[in-house]
C-alpha cells in the first residue's frame, strides 16, 4: 500500500525550535488545533515540545537523550511520526532521536532557515557534537518528507540569510556556473533588507499569486522572499541530485563531495566556540579553498575574484583571526582541520576543490605552505 495513502489513524509529535517559538508564538497552539481538527487522520501523542536550537541541543548529549526517553515512553511505532520545526541544528538532533527509536520513526522535517531549506533539510544527515567534534555521532537517514514553508524566512536576523546563501555558493562553485552566475549577480539583492530595490525575479502574475498565499510581510520583504525561494529550489535540488544520482548518498566512499570549503569551516566553528555560525565559517572555508586553489592554478585570478565579490557583496566575511592561531608548536591550527576530516573516511584525505566554476575534482594531498599563502592572501583581501 502507497505510503502516503495509509488508511490509519497516525500518531506523532512534533518538536519545535525554541528561536522559532519567539518569533511565532502562536505556532504551537496552531499546531495543537491542527490536529484537532484533523483528529480522524491524527492525533497528537503529547503537546508540542518546545526544545533549544542552534548549537545549545547539538552540543547537549544529555538533553538529547532525556528526549530520547520521553518519546520513547510515548509508545510510538514505526508508522507514528516525529516532527521537526526549526534550523539545523534540531533538524539533526531530532532526525537522530526519530532514527534511533524502533530503528527509524518517520521523520517529517519543516526546516525554518535559509541554510536549513537549501541544505540541511533535505540531507539524509542527522547528528549531535560530542567531546569538540563536529556530529561525531549520528545515522544517515532519509526524512519521509519536507515541508519548506518560505514565511518562516521573513522572522530571520540577516546574518540567517547569509548563511544560507554561503551554503548556495558552495554548491554552485562546484556543481553548477549558471547558478554561481545568478548568486553573483543578485548577492546584493539578497542581502538587502532594509531599501526597496527592484528584484530580478518573476512576472508580474508570479508576484500576486505570492503575495495572495502568502501572510503579509513588507514589500521589500515580499521581493527578497521571492529570490531566496528561487536560491533554495535550485540548491536544494542540486542536493537532492547528488543523494540520488552519486552512488554514495551515505558516504560509504572516500569523497565527501559536497563538502566544499568544510575542513577548515568545522575546524574554525570549534575554534571559536561556535561565535562562528556554521553558514559564516564555510564561507571562510569557501574563500580560503578558493585562494588555495588559484595559488594551485585550478581556478583562474579573475574566478577568485568573483568568489570573493559574490560572498562578500551577500554580506558574508571571509576572514577571522583564528586562521592564524599557532599551537604550541608552532602549525597553524586551522590545518588540524584536515586530521578531523580524514577521520570520516578511515584515515585517507579526500578533499573537494573546484576546477573553474561549476566543475570538481578530489585532491588527496594538502600542501601546508600554499594554505598559509591562502590564508595571507585572504588576511590581504580584508
Amino acid at each position: 500500500m502507497d505510503r502516503l495513502h495509509e488508511k490509519r489513524r497516525h500518531r506523532a509529535i512534533v518538536f519545535v525550535d525554541s528561536s522559532v517559538h519567539r518569533s511565532h508564538p502562536a505556532l504551537a497552539h496552531n499546531i495543537t488545533c491542527y490536529f484537532r481538527a484533523h483528529a480522524q487522520h491524527l492525533q497528537l501523542a503529547a503537546p508540542p515540545q518546545i526544545i533549544p536550537g542552534g548549537e545549545r541541543i547539538k552540543n547537549n548529549l544529555p538533553l538529547a537523550m532525556r528526549l530520547l526517553r520521553s518519546t520513547s515512553r510515548l509508545q510510538l511505532c514505526r508508522h507514528s511520526f516525529v516532527i521537526a520545526i526549526g534550523g539545523g541544528a534540531v533538524l539533526d538532533a531530532v532526525g537522530l532521536i526519530a532514527s534511533l527509536i524502533h530503528r527509524g520513526l518517520r521523520l517529517i522535517r519543516v526546516p525554518t532557515t535559509a541554510l536549513a531549506q537549501n541544505d540541511a533539510g533535505v540531507g539524509v544527515k542527522n547528528g549531535l557534537n560530542l567531546d569538540g567534534k563536529k556530529n561525531l555521532i549520528g545515522t544517515f537517514a532519509p526524512p519521509f518528507a519536507v515541508l519548506n514553508d518560505f514565511h518562516f524566512l521573513t522572522t530571520l536576523p540577516d546574518s540567517a540569510w547569509s548563511d544560507g546563501i554561503a551554503e548556495a555558493f558552495k554548491v554552485a562553485i562546484i556543481r553548477d556556473a549558471a547558478f554561481f552566475g545568478f548568486l553573483s549577480k543578485n548577492a546584493r539583492k539578497l542581502r538587502a533588507c532594509t531599501e526597496e530595490r527592484q528584484f530580478e525575479v518573476g512576472t508580474d502574475r508570479r508576484a500576486v499569486r505570492y503575495a495572495a498565499a502568502r501572510p503579509a510581510v513588507a514589500p521589500y520583504q515580499e521581493r527578497r522572499l521571492m529570490l531566496m525561494e528561487q536560491l533554495v529550489r535550485r540548491c536544494a535540488g542540486l542536493h537532492l541530485k547528488h543523494i540520488r544520482t552519486s552512488g554514495d548518498p551515505f558516504e560509504m566512499g572516500h569523497a565527501r563531495p559536497l563538502d566544499f570549503g568544510h575542513w577548515s569551516a568545522h575546524k574554525l566553528e570549534q575554534m571559536t566556540r561556535h561565535r562562528l555560525s556554521h553558514g559564516q565559517a564555510v564561507a571562510i572555508g569557501i574563500a580560503l579553498d578558493s585562494a588555495y586553489a588559484t595559488l594551485k592554478g585550478w581556478i583562474t585570478r579573475k574566478e577568485f575574484t568573483a568568489i570573493h565579490n559574490g560572498l562578500t557583496q551577500a554580506g558574508l566575511t571571509l576572514w577571522h583571526p583564528a586562521l592564524e592561531k599557532r599551537k604550541r608548536g608552532g602549525g597553524l591550527e586551522i590545518l588540524d582541520g584536515l586530521r578531523d576530516f580524514q577521520e570520516h573516511l578511515g584515515g585517507n584525505l579526500c578533499v573537494t576543490f573546484p576546477k573553474g566554476i561549476g566543475k570538481a575534482f578530489e585532491v588527496h594531498e594538502i600542501n601546508a605552505n600554499i594554505v598559509k599563502q591562502a590564508i595571507r592572501q585572504l588576511r590581504s583581501h580584508g
